[in-house]
């Protein structure tokens, strides 16, 4: 069943619920506004609301942890798992939702050793349990399935697993599934909002194949049959899309960082296929050098337990919590591209790398929310530029950007249900060159503050748009006759289109300026030479000359420049 644009049958609902918990009337318009916003841009079918809504069979359990045992057949590609998932109840309910592909089948379910009735519509399973939730109560059930997962067409972007073979024809595999999601090969809540605590995973593999996974290596098993089953935990919150695996005949070698708030060093470890040992030793000597540019940023390496660990992936790249995938072939920039000429730096470590701080350990809850962790990260590529280099380089990075920003939807995207599609990379592109125009309008000092402090607030946690906005009413003040930093934000999260900045000379003197394009009430301050004025959405008269406005660096700015003056 499609649901028709903007006519959700939840979406009145949705709206009451909405008006009536706001808190304060700013907050309480900006979350009904962005709301508005990202409804119904699109037909979307039962099965993107079923992953993508919080019906009350997936509210009434909070997930504390996974034991995924997994083993794999590469001769055919398929897989047979065991998950043991544990869980707190939150509302009172003998139902709940599991998804699972519906091309994997679940063959059991138990609990406290009995078996378990369920049911599946489309990629939902709905599990009658033996003992309903209820709010502080701990359960627990046991999933047994099998099957053939879905084969990604184009990973990272179009998800799946992923079967292949190295340059001397041996097996190398692994699984990209963010947006798709950890449910097309084990069965999980498979909704941003619920983080577990912490995940166990072993995996069982035909030798000599290797697993490498998320988090602390625990140890190997030699199991019949010529296999080695290979066991991993992470000790951190963790998305379920960014649990994966790695098969193939890794090498690998190790490093560490120390850090003076730390007591102990983070442990790096890298793990390559093995004709690649040297090359990576070498390569991978920009990781240490990131790290510590990431450190004087935001704070320590996020998942300092579990340590750094950089994948050599049978694709382009993801950000797979302290297990990074790297495809990019040991080369500088994005395939020896996107980066200026005379830099030397490997984009997809940046890049990647950067997740590890704004998208792992500061994590959306819904898809419509994935600007916070794409524009952040884009931007830290950036700011990654300007630590290794200088601010002019940084620049020159940031105008490399700019010419990916299309302005063709809004940043944040529809709520409620299971979308990545965002039509465009504007939250990646655009999000950074917003960060970049409130740097340049607030100044280092202020920026770099809030940048931090962002970051350490939700760091290790959810964040949705409306704590960030939350977060910026309480750290940025509102001035009448200057910046309005709740307008700013609406302006740039919620219109596709980008402000106009008109700018006319009067006389010789004075110049009108003013901008189009904006919400009602949008106003900045700009510097003008060394003159900062306000500009808004109203037309005005400014005592600056034209010679003046020749100075102005609109590449500061995300916007367009209209003007009858020659800049």
């Amino acid at each position: 069943m499609h649901t028709p644009k903007g006519k959700s049958l939840t979406f009145g609902l949705q709206m009451l619920f909405i008006i009536q918990q706001k808190r304060t009337t700013i907050l309480g318009v900006l979350v009904l506004l962005s709301a508005m916003a990202c409804q119904g841009q699109d037909l979307y079918t039962n099965s993107d609301t079923l992953r993508g809504m919080l019906s009350p069979v997936r509210q009434c359990f909070d997930v504390t942890h996974y034991d995924v045992e997994v083993e794999l057949f590469p001769k055919t590609q398929s897989i047979e798992g065991k998950v043991t998932m544990s869980y707190v109840g939150q509302l009172a309910s003998d139902t709940i939702q599991i998804d699972l592909a519906k091309t994997m089948k679940m063959s059991s379910v138990t609990q406290e050793g009995k078996v378990l009735g369920f049911r599946r519509v489309e990629n939902a399973v709905f599990i009658g349990l033996l003992r309903p939730t209820r709010f502080g109560e701990n359960g627990k059930v046991v999933m047994s399935y099998s099957g053939k997962p879905e084969a990604a067409k184009n990973p990272p972007w179009d998800g799946g697993f992923t079967w292949t073979t190295d340059s001397l024809g041996r097996t190398w595999a692994g699984v990209s599934c963010e947006g798709i999601g950890a449910s097309i090969w084990w069965p999980n809540k498979d909704h941003l909002s619920d983080e577990p605590d912490s995940v166990s995973t072993s995996f069982t593999v035909p030798d000599p194949l290797r697993i490498i996974s998320n988090g602390q290596y625990r140890g190997s098993k030699r199991m019949p049959n010529g296999r080695t089953q290979y066991s991993y935990a992470t000790t951190y919150p963790i998305n379920n899309y960014n649990v994966t695996f790695y098969v193939g005949h890794y090498l690998s070698f190790q490093d560490t960082l120390e850090d003076s708030s730390m007591n102990t060093p983070l442990e790096l470890r890298y793990s390559v296929i093995d004709y690649n040992l040297e090359r990576a030793k070498k390569h991978f000597q920009q990781v240490k050098p990131m790290l510590r540019c990431f450190s004087d940023l935001l704070g320590h390496y996020p998942f300092w337990r579990d340590g750094y660990r950089l994948i050599e992936a049978p694709y382009l790249g993801m950000e797979h919590q302290s297990a990074i995938a790297y495809g990019n072939d040991y080369m500088r920039g994005y395939r020896g591209g996107m980066i200026p000429a005379d830099m030397n730096w490997d984009y997809l470590i940046i890049h990647e790398s950067g997740h590890e701080y704004f998208g792992n350990a500061v994590s959306v809850t819904d898809h419509c929310e994935m600007w916070i962790h794409e524009s952040f990260t884009t931007y830290l590529e950036a700011l990654y530029v300007e630590c290794r280099f200088d601010h002019s380089d940084y620049l020159r990075y940031l105008k490399g950007q700019r010419g990916f920003v299309r302005n063709e939807r809004p940043i944040v995207g529809p709520p409620h249900v299971n979308f990545d599609d965002f039509g465009s990379s504007d939250h990646y592109f655009k999000g950074s060159w917003v960060l970049h125009t409130w740097r340049s309008i607030v100044g280092d000092e202020e920026f770099f503050k809030f940048f931090r402090g962002f970051y350490e607030a939700y760091a290790i946690g959810s964040v949705t748009t409306i704590d960030f906005l939350k977060y910026v009413s309480e750290n940025t003040e509102s001035d009448p006759d200057g910046l309005d930093p709740m307008a700013f934000w609406q302006q740039y999260l919620y219109q596709a289109a980008i402000p106009v900045l008109h700018v006319e000379e009067k006389s010789a003197d004075e110049t009108i300026a003013y901008f189009s394009n904006v919400i009602p009430g949008f106003r900045i301050p700009i510097m003008v030479s060394n003159d900062e004025i306000v500009v808004s959405d109203q037309v005005k008269a400014f005592k600056v000359n034209t010679a003046a406005w020749k100075s102005f660096q609109a590449d500061n700015y995300l916007i367009q420049l209209e003007s009858n003056i020659t800049f």
